[in-house]
């Protein structure tokens, strides 16, 4: 592999850290503006977090949204994005953007597609067409999109898998990522790589320190929530940190529930995204400081608080608890958009006081006192299936 000579920290500048834990507060300097970190990223997969719009998203306080490669070139297709401009014209969202490579999207398609030296060849979820994206092709429409973040076209392998796969995997997506770094870029945007490995710590630390030896911009932990039980994701994401420049940002993909990404926090983790908050809320279900309930139940028919008292999202500062679930039952839009919307603001809310907590060195005894009123729901952690992923249901 050919290193690229990069400035550490040059993009991510290291503001504190935590002296309980590896918990860090941060400031990431896109294109598009600066992203404070520890942050969380709301998922629109299509160019469309589902149910919000950009209004309700900037009030909410959303620095930075994530986008999907694969989706997006598939439909609406990279020449009407060229012709709107890039994807931050084409949705007018006027804030930072990272852009999702589509690997995960085609390797969950398992039997419909083939991998090559230099991508994977698969069918469209949609019609069944014949298709190839690998390194080149993922990079050059993430170029296309404008993204200030793109992340590198890599393998994640299924949970669980025999150790000689996870092995090719990280082989391929090590030769990938240095592919991908050789590509064009638009201007001012970030390249992240992508650490896989699975639950092998010798095989992580490998796939990290060749990563870092090519010199990326950010740094990505793949190959989690994709199945493992949370003891594994945890331990996970504690073999890969230790061996990522501190001075650069860390993501964790696709996590988590509200009291992971505490959890991850403090496990030294900059960036999350996830698509649970808008997918449970359209099973009529709410996340709150002590845990998640069912909106739609006939325990609130006749409750006539918020959704959670003290929220100040729009829904919890104008609607009842017995108001939402009446729309959801009868099946209106307003009742899934009002979930969607406190579910999102709630997210946001918890890594804009874990910033406070970290900025004002109180965040041993946040974390703590999240944990003992925060109750984990079951159901939630399984929502994030891999078939409605790639079917672009985020």
């Amino acid at each position: 592999m050919i290193a690229r000579r990069t400035v550490l920290g040059e993009m991510f500048e290291l503001l504190k850290e935590d002296p309980t834990s590896r918990a860090r507060l941060g400031r990431l300097q896109t294109a598009h503006g600066v992203v404070e970190t520890p942050v969380f990223m709301p998922v629109g997969t299509q160019a469309s977090v589902k149910a919000l719009d950009n209004r309700e998203l900037e009030e909410m306080g959303t620095q930075i949204l994530l986008g999907n490669t694969y989706h997006l070139a598939i439909r609406p297709g990279m020449e009407i994005i060229r012709q709107a401009g890039g994807l931050h014209r084409f949705m007018n969202w006027h804030r930072p953007i990272l852009t999702d490579s589509g690997g995960f999207q085609v390797f969950s398609l398992g039997k419909i597609r083939k991998i090559r030296e230099h991508g994977v060849e698969f069918r469209s979820h949609l019609d069944g067409s014949p298709l190839f994206i690998g390194p080149k092709e993922s990079m050059e429409i993430q170029r296309w999109l404008g993204s200030d973040i793109a992340m590198v076209f890599d393998e994640c392998p299924p949970h669980p898998a025999p150790r000689v796969e996870v092995e090719r995997a990280v082989q391929r997506t090590l030769r990938w990522a240095a592919e991908c770094l050789a590509q064009p870029r638009a201007p001012g945007q970030l390249y992240f790589g992508i650490v896989q490995g699975g639950s092998h710590g010798d095989l992580r630390r490998q796939c990290a320190e060749q990563l870092v030896a090519l010199g990326f911009d950010g740094y990505a932990i793949g190959g989690v929530s994709v199945g493992e039980p949370e003891p594994e994701m945890f331990r996970q994401i504690e073999l890969t940190e230790p061996h990522l420049p501190a001075n650069q940002a860390r993501y964790a993909m696709g996590l988590g529930t509200p009291a992971q990404l505490v959890e991850l926090v403090a496990r030294g983790i900059d960036m999350f995204d996830c698509v649970l908050p808008t997918r449970v809320a359209r099973n009529g279900t709410a996340f709150t400081s002590r845990g998640t309930f069912a909106v739609k139940g006939g325990a609130v028919k006749a409750d006539f608080g918020p959704i959670e008292e003290g929220c100040q999202c729009f829904a919890c500062r104008n609607h009842t608890r017995a108001y939402i679930r009446h729309l959801l039952n009868v099946n209106e839009i307003l009742g899934l958009r009002l979930v969607s919307i406190h579910n999102s603001h709630y997210y946001l809310q918890v890594m804009a006081d874990i910033r406070t907590h970290l900025q004002n060195g109180t965040f041993a005894g946040y974390r703590r006192e999240f944990a003992a009123k925060y109750v984990p729901s079951e159901k939630v952690r399984k929502a994030r299936s891999d078939a409605e992923l790639v079917a672009g249901k985020a």
